[in-house]
């Protein structure tokens, strides 16, 4: 019964939470609470076992430390992941509080959600002073702690200005099609006209050339077939800024599939297709590539490939399997360094701290978040930012098609104005360069990594505690 129950509290809190998904594919909400709800339902149902079983305590150690693991599992997944409902990131919109995550990244968030309502329940369990203050600690200090970074934190000497384009270009062929803005070159050219030759990179939405007349997925060995176009965009041949597009860029083998994502063209043989970000000069030439590496599941990333390859099941449209990104790349311009994420990353914190391992000074997030229409979807997208930023202690420069385009603080804090839905217009702000590291950057999801062993331990200390009992060697 008890089951049965949870599993009705899990799939209603998932659909109240990403509904808007259907919006873009159908099967997307429904992946992603299947697999929520199960991870979720193993957690709670083993300490339901537990503890009608075992001492409290263990029960206890055992649900926090496997939601925890779990949740870290299904985040690792390189396709079957969506972590958009781990408890950690609830607190995307109350910064003032996780400052702390600069430690523990969202995990730690999540063993402070569980911890502090393990608190509460036993506070009304008990009702007894002992509880009560012990709730009361674990549900303050780390606010406390917060308010000492939020307050103590001191900013860099060096800046550096940025500027985010939002051309509030339609997702859909229909709706580009009844739209009166058109991401032409010429729309482009427009918004790129207002831009200050004191930026150091102009940061251009994910897709933004994708949408361009003739354009489509660039040949990557062919880019500087395109840098008349680029140049034409750009406007001043003399500037020193850099241009950050987000491009759809195919990557041509021949007759052998040289990767597991590779499909066949039976005109011009193997190729992989990739959701990339080109750092692009003012003369329209291409100097460095970066593919995305943590794809959106259904869309980008195909769960269960092999099974579809088997069946030679054809999603069609924009869904497939496209290629995976080899690894975080740096943007260089000068001495500023940053950190090129694409949309989806800047939900993986780990992966998004990964930039700042490998040098990045500030960060980029190029996005496209007209899909979802004017729901959460890009409200949320843009507060996990928020969290990304102090995870790593880097500001944040974010250009979205449509959706919120603006710049964060290293203490997760607006900088300036912000673009909101379907509004058009350039963004220009003084960001932060920081060069040191966090311990959450240092050492990733370190918190999620001890949990899985402590949940392991939980389960054999379990079995020993239940062989004993049977040999009647404990009361």
């Amino acid at each position: 019964r008890m089951c049965g129950w949870a599993t009705l509290a899990f799939v209603l809190w998932g659909i109240a939470t990403v509904w808007w998904v259907w919006i873009a594919t159908p099967i997307g909400p429904i992946t992603a609470i299947i697999y929520a709800t199960a991870y979720n339902l193993t957690a709670f149902m083993s300490y339901h076992y537990v503890v009608k079983r075992a001492p409290r305590a263990l029960a206890y150690t055992l649900f926090v430390a496997m939601w925890v693991a779990l949740e870290w599992w299904y985040n690792s997944c390189d396709v079957m992941t969506f972590p958009w409902m781990f408890l950690g990131h609830g607190l995307a919109r109350d910064i003032w509080a996780v400052q702390w995550y600069e430690y523990t990244g969202i995990f730690g968030g999540a063993l402070w959600v569980l911890v502090t309502n393990l608190s509460l329940f036993e506070i009304w369990r008990t009702r007894s002073a002992t509880a009560k203050v012990r709730g009361v600690l674990i549900a303050t200090l780390p606010m406390l702690l917060s308010a000492v970074l939020f307050f103590g934190y001191e900013p860099s000497e060096r800046y550096t200005r940025i500027a985010v384009v939002q051309p509030n270009v339609p997702c859909y062929d229909e709706e580009r099609e009844a739209s009166n803005i058109g991401n032409t070159a010429e729309n482009m050219r427009d918004l790129l006209a207002d831009v200050s030759d004191a930026c150091s990179f102009v940061l251009m939405p994910e897709s933004a050339t994708a949408y361009l007349p003739n354009v489509g997925s660039m040949d990557e060995a062919q880019l500087e077939f395109y840098a008349p176009l680029f140049r034409y965009m750009s406007g001043d041949a003399s500037s020193t800024i850099r241009y950050v597009y987000g491009a759809s860029t195919t990557r041509y083998y021949g007759d052998s599939a040289q990767t597991s994502t590779a499909r066949y063209s039976p005109y011009y043989g193997w190729y992989d297709r990739y959701n990339t970000a080109l750092l692009v000069d003012s003369c329209g030439m291409v100097e460095n590539i970066y593919h995305k590496g943590r794809l959106v599941i259904g869309v980008e990333a195909v769960p269960l490939k092999e099974l579809f390859d088997l069946f030679e099941v054809d999603l069609g449209g924009i869904s497939g399997q496209l290629g995976w990104g080899e690894g975080q790349r740096i943007f260089i311009n000068g001495d500023v360094a940053l950190g090129p994420a694409i949309c989806y990353e800047g939900l993986y914190g780990d992966y998004f701290a990964g930039f700042v391992r490998e040098g990045a000074e500030v960060m980029g997030v190029i996005s496209n978040d007209g899909w979802w229409g004017d729901t959460p979807g890009h409200r949320r997208l843009y507060d996990f930012c928020r969290l990304r930023a102090i995870e790593t202690r880097r500001s944040i420069a974010r250009s979205a098609n449509t959706g919120i385009s603006g710049f964060i603080s290293p203490r997760g804090e607006d900088i300036g104005d912000r673009l909101l839905w379907q509004e058009r217009g350039v963004l220009m702000a003084d960001v932060e360069l920081r060069q040191d590291k966090t311990i959450y950057t240092l050492y990733g999801d370190w918190v999620a990594r001890i949990a899985t062993y402590v949940a392991i331990l939980s389960i054999l200390y379990y079995v020993a505690y239940r062989i004993r009992r049977r040999n009647h060697l404990v009361d």
